[in-house]
Parts: C-alpha cells; structure tokens; sequence
C-alpha cells in the first residue's frame, strides 16, 4: 500500500513553499532549483519527492532532463479548502478593527 502525504506538512516547511514559488513561473530541473538554495542537492531532491507525493508538483521527462512544474489544480484545491477559514479570519479582524475605532473614539 501507497501511503499518501499530507499536502500541508508538505507545504509546512519553508524550503518546499519556496521551490513551489521557484516553480510557478517555468518548469525547472532538479539542478536548477538547487542551485538556488544553500543546502545538499540531494535534500532538495527529498523536498522534490515530498512535493512530487503530494501531487503539488508534476514532472516532465524532456529528453534526459526531468522538469518539475506546479500542479495548478492540487494548488486549487488547497486554496478552496483554506477559502472558507480566510473569510472566518477577515470577518474577525473586521470585528476588531470596528471594536478599537469605538473605543478610540470614546
């Protein structure tokens, strides 16, 4: 049996949210977004896996490259289910904001 990531301990970490933002502009080799971090290619190459088992990430065999994209569909689905919990933030912070304009008033 397969076990499955969770797509939010993979997004989590600072390093994978960062090769995510390397990403969503153009597909990149596993070389070229190593180069863009001071660590070991191999703990990036883990970071591409992680990603790679959420489906955040898709590959693409380009002759004998291997390119990582965004999967702009799991991104989706990430965004649709933080949507509801970041209008249940925004009506809070509305909620205080018009509390401390009272208050600084009286």
């Amino acid at each position: 049996m397969k076990l499955r990531r969770d797509v939010f301990q993979a997004i989590a970490d600072p390093t994978r949210r960062a090769i995510l933002l390397l990403v969503t502009t153009q597909a990149m080799t596993a070389g070229a977004i190593a180069s863009n971090f001071d660590t070991a290619r191999p703990t990036v190459s883990k970071h591409l896996q992680i990603l790679t088992a959420c489906d955040l990430l898709e590959q693409e065999q380009r002759g004998r490259e291997v390119y990582y994209h965004l999967n702009p569909e799991k991104m989706k689905e990430i965004a649709d289910f933080l949507e509801p919990f970041r209008k249940m933030w925004d009506d809070r912070f509305n909620k205080l904001e018009s509390v401390m304009k009272k208050s600084i008033t009286n």
